[in-house]
């Protein structure tokens, strides 16, 4: 009866495609609309979660044990009969229906749309239900006074609706994966084309039109390495976007791998290393870290904010790389290296490690309890990567500032 209603389930508004198109759409525009300060400022990884959140579809859901039924009379079309009640050339009768209604949670607009978001959806067959607010709704002409035909009726109904919406919630999944990717790509764009602009600007060596309350800005130069360090521009947490060097992805890891070798290492030769202290074993790392990097040299025991790290690698007066290293005292003692670190890091410094000695038997329980309490500090944003048993990545932020990031390797050496 509802075959040329716009509310039928799974044909009323067209393709699926449809309703996606203009959420894709938002998407864009939201962010070819956010100012250039914006884009530059903010954390990528907190407005990607933010942007999934907002646009992330909800999938409907169909109760279709609390199917209910109500009866009344309805003049119909003579079309809609029967061939053997079309007799006295009347356009419409009465008849009586019998009308099952079945309760929907969640988004029930979107089953309206036909599924087939890749190709032509062929199961399942031909399905009555109506879409009515947050309920399907059913109509079934009683012409034959026969229970079993009305229920026969409504079953094949519900079983064609099972067929398809399983191919309507794949279509959906489908889009709410794609959402991570495609909205980073365009915020990336656009991120990349403003920052292109302003190395533009710079490049043409005249003064450029400034705030009187705006500091000045600065390029900085490629250096010459051993081991190449791609200087970025971070974001910052003033109103109009400063740059400074930070330490690129890459070399960061190549960094921590550099540590990591060597932790192994350590723990390959206990007889040489049982017996050293953290300043020693810092002193070991500082020696592998510094004929590494032609400009940036690392250094120990130096001054950060507002007390001292045990290495630092500087590029000219900046700290692009920050780790501490602590022999295990236990979870409090390990939540307490944590607040230590983060108590020296400013909003330039982005990329840190905190590098863990253990005597303890038990090693594994330890990185059993690392992997557990990490997400427990007040910092915490999220687990990032495990890039070894002994060697998790996380992002985390500053003290008093929630959307400036930094990314925190915690790596675990066992010293027998």
């Amino acid at each position: 009866m509802y075959r040329r209603s716009r509310n039928r389930i799974f044909s009323g508004s067209g393709s699926i495609r449809e309703y996606f198109k203009p959420i894709v759409q938002s998407i864009t525009s939201e962010i070819e609309n956010l100012s250039e300060d914006y884009i530059l400022n903010v954390s990528e990884e907190q407005f990607s979660e933010y942007m999934i959140n907002k646009y992330t579809i909800d999938f409907p859901e169909i109760e279709f044990d609390n199917v209910q039924a109500d009866s009344y009379e309805k003049e119909i079309n003579i079309s809609d009969y029967p061939h053997i009640f079309r007799g006295d050339g009347a356009e419409k009768h009465k008849a009586q229906i019998v009308c099952f209604y079945i309760p929907v949670n969640g988004n029930s607009e979107i089953l309206k749309y036909c599924p087939g978001i890749n190709s032509i959806t062929i199961s399942g067959g031909q399905c009555d239900f109506e879409v009515s607010s947050s309920k399907l709704k059913l109509e079934v002409p009683n012409f034959y006074n026969d229970p079993k035909k009305v229920k026969d009726t409504y079953e094949e109904n519900s079983r064609n609706i099972h067929r398809k919406l399983d191919d309507l919630l794949s279509d959906i999944r489908l889009f709410n994966n794609s959402l991570s990717n495609s909205i980073m790509k365009s915020f990336r764009n656009r991120k990349s084309s403003f920052m292109k602009k302003n190395e533009f600007m710079s490049s043409l060596g005249v003064p450029l039109k400034q705030n009187l309350n705006t500091p000045q800005t600065f390029s900085v130069p490629n250096p010459i390495l051993r081991t190449k360090i791609a200087i970025d521009r971070p974001s910052v947490k003033n109103e109009t976007f400063r740059p400074e060097p930070t330490l690129n992805s890459d070399v960061y890891n190549h960094i921590l791998k550099l540590i990591n070798d060597l932790g192994k290492n350590f723990e390959r030769m206990p007889s040489i290393y049982k017996d050293k202290g953290e300043e020693d074993l810092r002193d070991h790392i500082i020696m592998v870290l510094d004929p590494n990097f032609q400009y940036g040299s690392a250094t120990g025991e130096t001054f950060n904010k507002t007390g001292k790290t045990d290495i630092q690698l500087r590029y000219d007066s900046s700290v692009v790389f920050i780790a501490e290293c602590k022999f295990w005292t236990g979870e409090k003692g390990y939540l307490n290296t944590i607040d230590q670190l983060l108590g020296y890091l400013t909003w330039r410094d982005t990329k840190a490690s905190i590098i863990i000695f253990a005597r303890q038997k038990d090693f594994s329980a330890i990185i059993s309890k690392v992997y557990a309490v990490t997400p427990t500090h007040s910092n915490y944003l999220g687990f990032v990567s495990k890039s070894d048993e002994n060697w998790f990545n996380y992002r985390f932020h500053i003290n008093g500032d929630k959307n400036r990031e930094i990314k925190l390797a915690i790596q675990l050496y066992h010293l027998s």
